[in-house]
């Protein structure tokens, strides 16, 4: 079917309703889809990404299933035969791009891992040689690869960018054991994706994980290393001293840069020659990575 901006499931309970994804009540569980809506510069865009929604969740479930040994995560299914039964006549808009997930108090803390100098981390160290108090090695150049992977927290922004913070204050925020598990946590899931992925020729650069408690059991949840929430570089093209071309957004960004726009809204439409590559990196992504089309 066409690209989906919005979902509609007239009967159901909308539990919440983010920048991409779509969440509905489901008795004890949450039904969380992907939709094909883009932010950039911290907001929608009015035209959607075909398939965007769907490579989000399917990249999702495939690193779920890599890291399952590590930590335990939310997901329950992703067949909508096994959604409550007020979903099934919506089965055309949820197939695909959609988890029927356990609920879970999330923590208020973003758990962000880097292997490279990149993004706010970049800007971060251009200031005084640290990444969210982690003091790193003089003379680091953009995208350069960090001797060993970091744990750099951030706040979770009602509105805006997130912002980055140091372990202490994100350990004065949920607790000190708290804080020390993730941040291991964190840096277990990152490393055995990074590994897998160079396998692939891809460098995963950085990514942000959200964790909760479903009881007393810390649970990954949310969307799991996808473009969205990462920086995938193809290992072929890798050359440091400068930003990377990336499996994501990057034609969007890069296009709306080029029309000067002000980064107010209302926001652009995207012209369809963007609309069409933009999927297409996030089809390949996908492909590259799983080794399966979509």
């Amino acid at each position: 079917m066409d690209a989906i901006f919005e979902t509609n499931l007239p009967g159901i309970d909308r539990h919440a309703r983010g920048k991409v994804r779509d969440v509905y009540a489901a008795g004890e569980f949450l039904v969380i889809v992907a939709t094909d809506r883009l932010s950039a510069f911290d907001y929608v865009l009015p035209t959607p990404i075909p398939d965007k929604g769907k490579v989000l969740t399917q990249l999702t479930l495939f690193w779920l299933d890599l890291v399952r040994d590590i930590v335990p995560n939310h997901f329950v299914s992703a067949n909508v035969t096994d959604y409550p039964a007020q979903f099934h006549p919506y089965r055309e808009q949820l197939e695909g791009r959609s988890m029927l997930v356990r609920r879970a108090k999330m923590i208020e803390v973003e758990c962000v891992a880097r292997g490279y100098v990149s993004g706010s981390g970049w800007k971060d160290y251009k200031r005084d040689g640290r990444i969210c108090g982690i003091s790193l090695p003089a003379g680091l150049r953009e995208s350069d690869k960090l001797p060993e992977p970091i744990f750099t927290p951030a706040t979770k922004a009602q509105s805006g960018h997130d912002e980055n913070i140091s372990f202490e204050a994100a350990a004065s925020i949920i607790g000190d054991k708290v804080a020390g598990r993730l941040r291991s946590l964190t840096l277990q899931i990152y490393r055995r994706a990074a590994e897998y992925a160079e396998t692939r020729g891809v460098i995963i650069a950085d990514t942000k994980f959200e964790f909760g408690f479903i009881g007393d059991q810390l649970t990954l949840a949310d969307e799991v290393l996808t473009p969205d929430s990462s920086r995938f570089w193809p290992r072929a093209s890798y050359q440091p001293g400068g930003p990377q071309p990336s499996f994501d957004k990057q034609y969007v960004r890069d296009y709306l840069e080029s029309i000067h726009w002000n980064k107010q809204p209302p926001a652009p439409a995207l012209p369809p020659d963007v609309i069409h590559r933009t999927s297409e990196k996030y089809r390949e992504s996908y492909h590259v990575l799983t080794g399966k089309p979509l």
